[in-house]
């Protein structure tokens, strides 16, 4: 792709006008997308009308904008995410009918807690987690798992960087944290009582498939509950997932 007279490419460009969009921040305007792209109005409006004509961005009645399907449709060909989406939906159905509130399937994408998948109850208690959503790897106990398991170059860099409160029981000290990642590998689970919101508990295992952690599965249950049941279906559930992802491969 050409650069931009900044040095920027095309691709730079569309990635950073995609980046855009969030959980939250679904519809924008043209003018919106290039002021936080910090791109220029007539690129900006460029892009978002060529991406608007290829399917991946959908324009409304009133001319904002939106994620088109075209899009959706891409990034599940083929996916690795839909794959292990696929293996783990019934035996996260299993958990969520023992637990009853939120099951939650994440793995690691740039040095974040990348949420595929969440099945809720309607009357469970607290949850900030959504579908395609992210957490930080220090504070989630899903992240917490990924982060035990990842290259320790990683984990290096992430303990190295400032570590965001996101309660007052959040664990910000590197040294304690790299001391419970080592528990975490040496346990196979987590339990995060109040760690991203104080009323909660996370608890999360991993789920491997040809000896690599691929992927995390965790419960977010009221600070309350006991933990134990939770994990029980837990590793069950990652136990089945496992073998349905070796069948696949077969």
């Amino acid at each position: 792709m050409a650069n931009s007279p900044s040095g920027d490419s095309m691709t730079d460009r569309i990635v950073r006008v995609l980046d855009t969009f969030t959980s939250e921040r679904t519809v924008q305007t043209a003018a919106q997308i290039g002021r936080r792209a910090g791109l220029p109005s007539s690129s900006a409006h460029r892009i978002v009308d060529d991406l608007v004509r290829a399917g991946l961005l959908e324009r409304d009645e009133d001319r904002r904008l939106r994620l088109g399907l075209r899009l959706w449709e891409l990034a599940l060909r083929g996916s690795a995410a839909l794959r292990l989406r696929q293996a783990a939906l019934p035996h996260m159905e299993s958990v969520q009918s023992v637990v009853r509130e939120h099951t939650q399937l994440a793995v690691l994408e740039q040095e974040e807690a990348l949420f595929l998948e969440r099945l809720s109850h309607p009357e469970a208690g607290a949850n900030i987690t959504r579908i395609a959503g992210r957490l930080p790897l220090h504070a989630s106990s899903s992240g917490l798992v990924l982060l035990a398991h990842a290259p320790r170059a990683l984990r290096d860099r992430v303990l190295a960087e400032p570590l965001r409160p996101l309660t007052t029981e959040t664990v910000t000290d590197a040294a304690v944290l790299r001391r419970r990642l080592a528990a975490i590998r040496a346990q196979g689970f987590v339990v995060t009582p109040g760690s991203i919101e104080q009323v909660s508990t996370g608890v999360a295992v991993p789920i491997r498939e040809g000896g690599e952690v691929i992927a995390a599965l965790s419960v977010v249950l009221p600070r309350q509950t006991s933990p134990e049941p939770a994990l029980a279906a837990l590793r069950a559930a990652a136990s089945g997932i496992e073998a349905a992802l070796r069948e696949d491969r077969r």
